[in-house]
């Protein structure tokens, strides 16, 4: 028996290490997924103010995460400085289910994960509890700036440190060309930096973007609005804001 959405074709637009989850649950509905990575996840232009932030946690009361992408960074940091992340230190607080599970399977006691994925969320969570406190906050080298400014306002003193930084693998180009060239029903964003690289990788490439004629989903509200402002209005929003939503919202879409 034939799926129903067999024939279509959605770009996957996620670092090659994190596309797997998405991927495989667009092929069990019988879509072909389209991985074109337009992320990948480099060591940040210097360690040492990670490194050095790492050797003193004992001074934080929280270590804020904000991406299983930074979880991954700090604690592979932490491993190569000798430092265990597990011994009694500050709390910490995750940014979405994906990143507290992350954090959770690297052996770290997650205190404090918002109800919703947006930064927003968090600040909202921790307004009670951060005033006069130190924070460290770990995160991609080019991020907003919305968590480290709201938490000053509060009254807490945060020191924001770099991890990871993303950047574009250079096969990009020539993968969009390709995917491009035949049929592509819709587009996944899962983080506003998947929409701006994406962008990027398609003015590299010669291709007009937005594409005419593919519904673009988003993962959460601050994609959705990166999106608007490059000029595409998301066919569809996950709540909640993660990778299963996303895939229903895809699926929904597609129906």
């Amino acid at each position: 028996m034939t799926a129903p959405l067999a024939g279509r074709r959605v770009l996957v637009t996620r670092a090659a290490h994190q596309a797997g989850k998405l991927s495989e649950g667009l092929r069990a509905a019988g879509i072909e997924p389209v991985e074109v990575p337009v992320l990948e996840i480099l060591p940040p232009a210097s360690y040492e103010p990670l490194n050095h932030a790492l050797q003193h946690l004992y001074s934080y009361d929280w270590l804020i995460l904000t991406s299983a992408n930074t979880v991954r960074a700090v604690t592979e940091r932490a491993a190569a400085l000798g430092l265990s992340l597990r011994d009694p230190g500050p709390h910490i607080g995750a940014i979405g289910q994906a990143t507290a599970e992350a954090a959770r399977q690297a052996g770290l006691h997650v205190t404090l994960t918002p109800e919703s994925y947006v930064a927003e969320s968090l600040v909202t969570a921790l307004a009670t509890r951060i005033r006069g406190k130190h924070v460290l906050l770990a995160r991609a080298t080019i991020a907003r700036d919305v968590i480290p400014d709201a938490l000053r306002k509060i009254g807490a003193t945060v020191n924001v440190v770099d991890a990871y930084q993303n950047a574009t693998p250079a096969d990009s180009p020539g993968r969009l060309r390709a995917a491009i060239a035949t049929r592509i029903d819709a587009c996944t964003f899962t983080s506003s930096s998947s929409v701006i690289h994406l962008a990027d990788v398609a003015r590299n490439a010669g291709i007009a973007f937005p594409f005419p004629g593919v519904k673009a989903i988003s993962i959460g509200p601050i994609t959705s609005a990166t999106l608007r402002e490059r000029g595409w209005e998301p066919f569809a929003e996950a709540t909640p804001h993660d990778i299963p939503a996303l895939l229903a919202a895809v699926l929904r879409a597609l129906a």
